[in-house]
């Protein structure tokens, strides 16, 4: 049986072992830094000791609000080497209330932020009467009452290891595998989000489990360019780069969102990573960038680059099965790779090995496409209740479309609605069973038993194994049941805005939003036709005229529209999240067309099969249009 070691025997193994590697890479003014394993364990010290110091206590939450810096990686090696639960927030939280909801339900006792978040925290302090100390990144000239800044943190450690190291040592030797080291809050905005309780070995399981399917060379680099309050970052990112004798670099914080934005491809050029972790949408934005340079390269270099791309993609097939009769094709590769692909890749740094897809799903020609340019996009797959990977794919096996290799010591299963198995090839939901699952949700023993049962977790995504054709691979297809997902892998539950919809207007009898990262959501939308013929009658127009039918679709986007800013509802649920595109169906959701179960429950996913050309008609030019050909027909 394998050691249940904690993410404190993990760094001290570590950084024990890589002591003069360099372990954090950051930029300060114009210059990158380099801070050394060793060094990095001095600095979890000096801030350990300065929390102990401060009075936290073992198990107490501190939150932490920062952009990706040093500074964000060393604070929550001191919480835990303190005894401590870290509890990371988005700096993408902008309403009190998001934030505020978060301190108050973890009962933090402090909270570290950086300075350009320090607003968000003095606004909303006097209502978290439990935190005792607000410590902030960076040095700012007029501290306010419970603040402190980091580096007095750091003298108070500095002293309490000369004067009680003893205390110290004993205090983290004292952490166990099964304390936990973060409460990570779900999204969500249809309810209170949950907090997920991630313990230490959840986290030392998974980067077991997760070089059991990727394998990154020592002393390389990688750019983390998503927020780090995901454990996505912290497994796949500085834990596991960690293990493998390998750094991290985050990239410069800007003034502003999009100024941090434009960093970016800046420290990509300066970084020059070997590998980096990404979503959809971010690599999308690469390939277009690529393409415009070729663009302006001119017709000839155009035709030549897309000749390549044919090429490549046409000899490497879905990776597994790449070459076989198209051996013919390798030369060119080589040839192609040498003169185009080459030069393409210094755009990126020039160092580039591969990247690690993750919070979306990753269209196949996407991967097509960074494979055939010579730095392969691997998409993987995992839930912040996994901690989070389940399965990805590699230069070890990669079969494009899929989500990849099942981790090793990771059972998987795949069920129907029931719960039992479903044969080989057939979609159901993922439940999965392992040292990587939660210990549950902070204060919601209800959510928990719902979701770990039997020590299985139940995911919520659908997807699907061939066993036989590709055994240890895993196909994810979608929710199982309703989260939607959007182009930069965001993740929301769209139950309440569809409950809302429906209880609060007597013109709508059923609505299913979608969103599969696509540009926008769509709703698809069951229309409560006698009220609106009855509506259209009271304006004096016949409800199945053309008029009559253009004023019944108009009062249906008035009803959503009463959501969005200046309506009725404003407020409720996030405007990014509402629906730009309207379908309006000519049928209902009911037994008969095997839309509902039993119990009258929409199902979901059998919806939007029945509905798929209108779904994905929602996403042309003409089908995002409320007055719509079909639209307009739906109303007969």
């Amino acid at each position: 049986m394998k050691e249940r070691i904690t993410i404190i025997d993990f760094v001290e193994k570590y950084t024990h072992e890589y002591s003069d590697h360099v372990f954090l890479r950051e930029k300060v003014g114009d210059r990158w830094t380099e801070t050394t394993f060793a060094q990095t364990r001095e600095e979890a010290y000096r801030i350990g000791a300065g929390l102990m110091a401060l009075g936290l206590e073992k198990g107490d939450r501190c939150a932490l609000l920062s952009q990706g810096r040093n500074l964000w990686v060393l604070g929550e090696l001191g919480i835990l080497y303190a005894g401590g639960v870290n509890v990371p927030l988005s700096i993408k939280l902008e309403e009190a209330s998001d934030l505020l909801f978060r301190i108050q339900h973890s009962d933090a006792r402090f909270v570290m932020v950086s300075e350009q978040q320090l607003p968000k925290i003095r606004k909303i302090i006097p209502e978290c009467p439990n935190v005792e100390k607000v410590i902030v990144f960076d040095e700012v000239a007029d501290l306010q009452e419970k603040e402190v800044t980091i580096s007095a943190v750091q003298a108070l450690g500095d002293k309490f290891l000369a004067e009680q190291k003893e205390n110290f040592v004993a205090r983290y030797k004292s952490v166990g595998p099964d304390d936990y080291a973060n409460i990570s809050y779900t999204s969500g905005t249809t309810a209170d989000p949950k907090g997920i309780l991630l313990t230490h070995r959840n986290y030392t399981a998974n980067v077991e489990q997760a070089r059991s399917v990727v394998n990154i060379g020592p002393d390389s680099t990688m750019l983390i360019i998503l927020p780090l309050d995901h454990c996505f970052a912290h497994v796949a990112g500085f834990y596991t780069m960690m293990s493998y004798c390998s750094s991290i670099a985050t990239v410069p914080v800007g003034k502003t969102a999009l100024a941090s934005l434009k960093n970016i491809p800046i420290a990509i050029n300066e970084v020059k990573p070997h590998v980096m972790l990404s979503v959809p949408a971010l690599a999308r934005s690469f390939k277009k960038n690529i393409e415009t340079g070729i663009k302006k390269k001119g017709p000839v270099v155009e035709k030549l680059y897309n000749f390549a791309l044919k090429n490549a993609i046409a000899y490497n097939k879905e990776y597994w099965n790449r070459g076989g009769l198209q051996c013919w094709r390798w030369p060119l590769v080589k040839l192609f790779d040498k003169i185009i692909f080459k030069a393409v890749r210094q755009g990126l740094g020039g160092r580039m090995k591969f990247f690690v897809g993750g919070g979306a799903l990753l269209d196949i020609e996407l991967q097509r496409y960074y494979c055939a340019i010579g730095i392969p996009m691997f998409q993987g797959y995992g839930l912040s209740e996994a901690t989070p990977i389940i399965c990805s794919n590699s230069f070890d096996g990669a079969i494009f479309g899929s989500s990849g290799r099942i981790v090793s010591d990771l059972e998987v299963k795949i069920c129907d609605a029931e719960g039992n198995i479903v044969p080989d090839g057939q979609r159901g939901e993922i439940v999965i069973k392992g040292e990587n699952v939660m210990a549950g949700y902070w204060k919601n023993p209800v959510s928990t038993s719902n979701t770990i049962i039997d020590g299985w977790l139940h995911t919520g995504d659908m997807g699907y194994v061939f066993s036989k054709k590709h055994p240890g691979f895993l196909w994810v297809c979608g929710r199982f049941k309703s989260l939607l997902i959007a182009a930069d892998g965001e993740k929301y539950s769209p139950e309440g805005f569809e409950d809302g919809l429906t209880d609060g207007s007597k013109y709508i009898d059923n609505v299913i939003l979608h969103n599969n990262q696509n540009p926008y959501t769509m709703a698809l939308i069951v229309p409560n036709k006698e009220s609106l013929r009855e509506y259209a009658k009271s304006l004096g127009l016949d409800p199945l005229s053309e008029e009559g039918k253009k004023a019944q679709l108009k009062k249906i986007q008035e009803e959503v529209d009463s959501y969005k800013k200046g309506g009725r509802n404003f407020g409720l649920f996030p405007e990014v999240w509402l629906p730009r595109a309207l379908a309006v169906l000519p049928e209902a959701f009911t037994e008969q067309n095997h839309l509902v179960n039993s119990t009258m429950k929409v199902v979901r996913g059998k919806v939007e099969e029945y509905f798929a050309d209108r779904i994905e008609y929602a996403y042309t030019d003409e089908g995002k249009e409320l007055l719509n050909p079909k639209n307009l027909s739906a109303l007969d």
